[in-house]
């Protein structure tokens, strides 16, 4: 016989009247045998028609009040309600009908009382009975065997919403308060954290699911310090408001993230700031296809400007961010301007034009190449475009009347040995005498680290090459980051660009550096391996040490030195590092265009440790030697660069 479980909604339905239709009159006659002690043929032959009757009348109010829509293995305490209007209500009329017919001669008043009170209790008996059946059912087939670390309202929603997708089958509960330990929750038992290793092996559990989402992300780190060690693999699930909602969906569940892993709380910004150089106004965003682009992008919407002007080399990046925007503009029915334009902030009269046509206000500079490798290889591009670019703009920016330019620069620009930081650390000294020679556009810099899920981001690294069996690949045993979600930073920097006054380096509050071996292991052992060590010769998961990259710092710093002062936020710091006056800056500024026009990078090597005093190249800048080669074809120039010691 198919079992009840794969039957079709409208077939259980079915059912359900069919049981109800029996088991009504039965409830009908146990009223009259209660009422007189006993069976009496004489006494019973008048409520007969009754007996009938019941269903006939109470089934269809059932169905008016929804009882058969409701799906079974989800119903809560809210169905008694529904009962006992219905049943009510079926009774009432059942007397009206016995007075209508009868004036109830011969009938007792007591039957329809203890009728209504059988009924109400049948009625709730038969579904909660439905519904343990149909959650013991889904749980004994099949599942990958998971266990909840968390007992509160979440967890206990989680354990439904899984009993009724049938993916996931949760065996226990696990939970720090003691009040709820060696309870049982909705058919699940509640155990003490101590008692999980041996659970693990007894259940055979294959997952934990912590569902925690009220935790803050400190409490949050403990509990995953604590699953840490006992190599399973963990996942954290989506708030409920949103399983509920339809917005999220029990395969939904997601891995461990980092931003678990760091265990910082965001600080809710400050709205007053965010909106303060954008509401109402014409702002533009360069690099606009970025990942810190787009991000800036997607906040500032939220903050309803009159025009946001996206500038992209990229078609299709741009493309990409401005379709998106469009469907948030809608989503969120706001009436803001959007205009994309490609271009690169090279082309100055360009960006000039569009600064004045478009009568733009705010600029926020994100358009750089970031990537440490390909500009160490790279120099002159990158020089091009991350320094000279930003002249460029600030340039166009001031002859537009801008009133307020903010720069997106890197905990990369302090002390630099490569020349991506060396690249960015000039474009904050070129904003830095930009903002000295002139009083009308308010140039400021907000730096910070690394930002999670931007492009080359460790992480979606580590766990594609953890899904591949390994091995994860580290650059140094010792190397260490600064790490800070998108979001936050975007938000960082929107607060900080409102409080420039000219000229102001503003460096984030990144939390404290992460080893990047510590956090690959964490990733390892939360997905339920162990890393292949002396120690751990039975681990699946080996780690190699590459070495440093080209330009590659074993540690990142964010100020280059101890002069620094709080401001309103506590995230966001002002700090004063030293500054080249316009006069000094722009004949060499003048001679690395010459020399990057001429790919002369002996030039170009010297040039970057005049400007930027603190550039120190890995590898000695006597023993440095660049050489170029140059391969002409009828159409295009390329310079081939070799570094060798």
């Amino acid at each position: 016989m198919k079992p009840l479980l794969s039957f079709s909604r409208l077939r259980k339905q079915i059912v359900a009247m069919m049981v109800d239709m029996f088991f009504l009159p039965f409830t009908f006659c146990v009223a009259i045998f209660l009422r007189f002690d006993g069976f009496n043929l004489a006494l019973f032959r008048p409520y007969v028609w009754l007996i009938i009757a019941a269903p006939l009348v109470a089934i269809p109010i059932f169905i008016r009040f929804g009882l058969y829509r409701a799906v079974i293995r989800f119903i809560d305490y809210k169905i008694v309600y529904v009962v006992m209007i219905g049943v009510t209500l079926s009774v009432a009329v059942l007397v009206t009908l016995a007075a209508f017919v009868s004036g109830l001669n011969g009938l007792s008043r007591g039957v329809f009382g203890i009728y209504w009170v059988n009924a109400i209790m049948y009625m709730l008996a038969s579904r909660f009975f439905a519904r343990a059946y149909f959650v013991r059912t889904a749980r004994t087939d099949g599942g990958v065997r998971v266990a909840i670390y968390g007992a509160g309202s979440s967890g206990n929603q989680l354990a439904q919403a899984l009993n009724g997708a049938g993916e996931y089958r949760p065996l226990f509960f696990i939970d720090d308060k003691k009040e709820l330990q060696g309870a049982t929750l909705g058919g699940i038992r509640v155990y003490a954290p101590e008692a999980l290793p041996d659970l693990i092996v007894d259940k055979q559990i294959s997952k934990i699911l912590v569902a925690m989402p009220s935790l803050s992300k400190a409490q949050q780190r403990r509990i995953l310090d604590q699953l840490e060690p006992l190599k399973i693999k963990t996942l954290v699930t989506p708030p409920i408001k949103s399983l509920v909602s339809g917005i999220a969906r029990v395969q939904d569940i997601r891995e461990i993230e980092i931003e678990d892993l760091l265990g910082r709380d965001a600080v809710e910004p400050d709205h007053e700031l965010m909106a303060m150089c954008i509401i109402g106004k014409s702002v533009m965003v360069s690099g606009a296809g970025g990942s810190i682009g787009s991000e800036l992008c997607r906040q500032i919407l939220r903050q309803q400007p009159a025009r946001l002007i996206l500038l992209e080399m990229s078609e299709f990046a741009l493309y990409s961010i401005e379709q998106e925007l469009q469907a948030l503009r809608k989503s969120l029915r706001i009436e803001v301007e959007l205009l994309p334009f490609l271009g690169s902030v090279l082309e100055t009269e360009k960006c000039e034009k569009i600064l004045r046509s478009f009568n733009v206000e705010t600029v926020y500079h994100a358009a750089a190449y970031k990537h440490v490798p390909l500009v160490e290889h790279n120099p002159i591009d990158g020089i091009r475009n991350n320094a000279l670019g930003t002249w460029s703009l600030a340039q166009a920016a001031v002859s537009a009347g801008v009133k307020r330019f903010v720069l997106i620069s890197t905990d990369k620009a302090v002390r630099p040995t490569n020349v991506m930081g060396s690249t960015k650390r000039m474009a904050e000294l070129i904003l830095q005498a930009f903002s000295r020679k002139q009083t009308h556009t308010c140039f400021c810099m907000v730096r910070f680290g690394n930002v999670l899920g931007s492009s080359g981001s460790v992480v979606p690294l580590f766990r594609k090459q953890i899904m591949a069996g390994g091995p994860i690949t580290i650059t140094h045993p010792e190397i260490t980051r600064y790490f800070m979600t998108i979001p936050e930073a975007a938000q960082l920097v929107l607060q900080a660009g409102a409080m420039g006054a000219g000229g102001d380096v503003f460096v984030l509050d990144m939390g404290d550096p992460v080893k990047i071996v510590d956090l690959a292991k964490r990733m390892v052992h939360l997905s339920g391996l162990e890393v292949k060590s002396e120690s751990t010769p039975d681990g699946t998961i080996e780690i190699h040490h590459v070495g440093l990259r080209p330009g590659e710092k074993l540690y990142e710093e964010l100020l280059i030195g101890e002069n620094v002062e709080g401001t309103e936020h506590p995230l966001i710091m002002r700090a004063q590092e030293s500054e080249i006056p316009w006069q000094q800056l722009e004949p060499m500024l003048n001679e690395m265009t010459e020399a990057c026009n001429n790919f002369d990078h002996e030039q170009i090597r010297t040039l970057l440790l005049r400007i930027v005093r603190e550039y120190a190249p890995q590898c000695g800048i006597e023993d440095l030697l660049w050489s170029v080669q140059y391969s002409r074809t009828a159409c295009d120039y390329k310079p081939v660069v070799t570094l060798a010691r």
